[in-house]
């Protein structure tokens, strides 16, 4: 017997999402993601199925997509599926194969999500992946927030099938003979994850047989210490912090007073991309001369008197870069947008790094600029309109950072492409276009 009665006390224990919810399952095929949707159906859960290849494996990525294709036939759910040239992705924005098959699979599951109107993506990481990811965080360094793992509900994704160890997952698939693929580069120690789930985690159980149960208590721990900080630092802000129109001045001699210095510093000033090496160099200069000026990528902190002036870096905060028909290709701040031409338009879609629109309806010249107060637009396989300003929220984007974003504007002032994250459904290509014209995103190193 499926495990459904645990899997669902734990959904609500966790306020994961509702009996009704539609929701978006990631299936890889491997037995984790199997069980996850045998259990979604068993219990009588609304969802669809979303299947990535990257391209990696050859003919064995081919067969877990067929066979991710059957499972949702005999469950008789949706599937949704994309094939992405993961190699090239990474080489283009010089980035790993595991970060750049990670940013492809997240940007396409929320396209997804909002298109269909599910309202949750289910991912099934289990209590091993936590352990794992503790570690990982541990041997890179981290700070509290690095220690909680792998939470069950982060914003809109979610992961039920935490309620599980990896052998209870494993016992559960056999015990009911549910059949699922193995991806071979799963038993390679090359990447660091397996080396620690191979290597390391097998020796931790040998000193602690209960080393899951362990975890799970630490996390709750650790959880509950990363809340006590905060709410210490929103206090502190409430104290040393005075804001300006265009800064924020904080207090030297409350930053002095600070104990633990360093902890606490460092937590007011994570938000605005201040590190902590940078940190410490503030810490030694706070009884030096004024002056001294110190950086992050989006902001500068001045060392005044008596303050700290906090302000935002405004180099490209207003540029405006015109495209003309003819252009093949932009400089946008750190961006490059490369601009093509398609008279096909079959099997042409837009992704979050490409968008492939109606020539038709584009008028010239096209402007590239950032966010403004009260802009708006039709998010792809959306309706309504809705403001720039909320949609950033949602995609996580910190509120320092979203000037950074480029957002392509059409003569007539409509917002075309959020770049790097989604098209306006109105100049989407249809089956009525004619001709298409294709703009990919880069980062310049």
């Amino acid at each position: 017997m499926l495990p459904v009665e645990r899997f669902t006390h734990f959904i609500q224990q966790n306020q994961l999402f509702e009996p009704q919810s539609r929701i978006l399952a990631a299936v890889s095929g491997g037995m984790d993601s199997v069980l996850m949707a045998h259990l979604l159906k068993a219990a009588g859960y609304t969802f669809g199925i979303a299947h990535c290849n990257f391209q990696l494996r050859g003919h064995e990525a081919d067969a877990d997509q067929q066979f991710c294709s059957q499972l949702a036939n005999r469950l008789q759910v949706p599937f949704h599926t994309i094939n992405f040239d993961t190699q090239a992705y990474a080489q283009h924005h010089k980035v790993s194969i595991q970060m750049a098959a990670r940013e492809l699979r997240y940007q396409w599951f929320e396209q997804i999500r909002q298109q269909h109107q599910y309202e949750v993506i289910a991912l099934a990481h289990h209590q091993n992946d936590t352990i794992e990811t503790i570690l990982l965080n541990l041997t890179r360094g981290t700070g509290i927030a690095g220690l909680h793992g792998i939470q069950p509900k982060n914003g809109l994704l979610v992961r039920p099938l935490m309620a599980f160890t990896r052998q209870e997952v494993a016992d559960a698939v056999v015990q009911n003979q549910l059949p699922y693929v193995e991806d071979s580069s799963n038993a390679s120690t090359k990447y660091a994850r397996n080396k620690l789930r191979h290597e390391v985690v097998p020796k931790l159980r040998e000193l602690n047989p209960n080393l899951e149960n362990t975890f799970q208590r630490n996390l709750k721990h650790f959880k509950e210490l990363e809340l006590l900080l905060n709410s210490q630092l929103e206090a502190l802000k409430k104290t040393i912090f005075t804001y300006q129109e265009n800064a924020i001045r904080i207090a030297i001699n409350g930053v002095k007073k600070l104990m633990p210095q360093h902890l606490l510093l460092h937590g007011l000033l994570k938000p605005y991309g201040f590190n902590e090496t940078t940190v410490d160099n503030i810490i030694n200069s706070l009884n030096k001369h004024a002056g001294r000026q110190f950086e992050s990528l989006s902001h500068t902190l001045l060392l005044d008197r008596d303050h700290l002036i906090l302000s935002a870096k405004r180099a490209d905060e207003w540029a405006v870069v015109e495209i003309q028909s003819s252009d093949s290709k932009v400089h946008y701040g750190d961006y490059l947008i490369q601009i093509s031409k398609n008279n096909t338009v079959e099997n042409l879609n837009s992704t979050p790094m490409q968008a492939a629109m109606d020539e038709d309806l584009l008028i010239y010249p096209l402007t590239l600029r950032s966010w403004q107060q009260g802009d708006y637009f039709i998010p792809l396989g959306m309706q309504g309109r809705k403001k720039l300003s909320d949609f950033l929220i949602n995609q996580k984007i910190p509120l320092t950072h979203k000037l950074q974003v480029p957002l392509l504007v059409n003569g007539n002032g409509d917002i075309i492409w959020v770049a790097g994250y989604r098209l306006d459904n109105r100049y989407k290509v249809t089956p009525q276009t004619k001709k298409v014209t294709i703009f990919e995103l880069s980062k310049l190193s």
